[in-house]
């Protein structure tokens, strides 16, 4: 069973042991996609041609459209997801936001360019539960510089798909790094 498997409805409060397996490939090394730009490398992902990183399996979200400076991830819910007051975990949030910001400012990269986050300012504005149903979260870039980008992300989801959390980022451009 992979993780996007999970049936939500199956989530309750019965205390009964449950199994979540979850299956992934490891991807290349980054060094060799050199000659891809980042939104090539984006879309590869989203079609089946370069794995997606294994983060997402793990917790349950991957990555479904991506254009110049714009990231679309979906997650799918689960009570394995709980936090002692048996909502999602914000770090759940923060990661899902973190994935959308960090490949839209990658999609604006050229070609053996990488990045990194900096900063990440989330804020958390309902909860989600096990039976939320699926998110979406949209990621864009609103500066793009030669060292530095920024951008910000929302997640919609739950039953009415309403705002669950939003983000800003700051992220590190990164020059290639020389063989050796």
């Amino acid at each position: 069973m992979t993780t996007f498997e999970i049936d939500p409805a199956e989530a309750s409060a019965d205390g009964a042991l449950r199994t979540r397996t979850h299956e992934w490939r490891a991807a290349p090394p980054v060094s060799a996609f050199s000659h891809l730009t980042g939104e090539e490398i984006l879309q590869e992902m989203i079609a089946g041609r370069i794995p997606q990183p294994a983060i997402g399996s793990t917790m349950g979200f991957r990555l479904v459209e991506a254009g110049p400076g714009t990231a679309v991830f979906e997650g799918v819910l689960g009570d394995h997801l709980f936090n002692p007051m048996n909502t999602v975990h914000g770090g759940y949030l923060a990661t899902l936001l973190d994935s959308a910001l960090g490949c839209a400012v990658m999609s604006r990269l050229p070609a053996g360019v990488g990045y990194t986050t900096t900063q990440l300012n989330v804020h958390m504005v309902r909860p989600l539960f096990a039976d939320s149903g699926k998110v979406r979260c949209e990621g864009v870039v609103l500066h793009m510089g030669r060292t530095m980008a920024t951008g910000e992300a929302r997640i919609l989801g739950g039953r009415d798909d309403r705002l669950i959390a939003h983000a800003t980022t700051t992220c590190a451009i990164l020059a290639p790094r020389s063989a050796g």
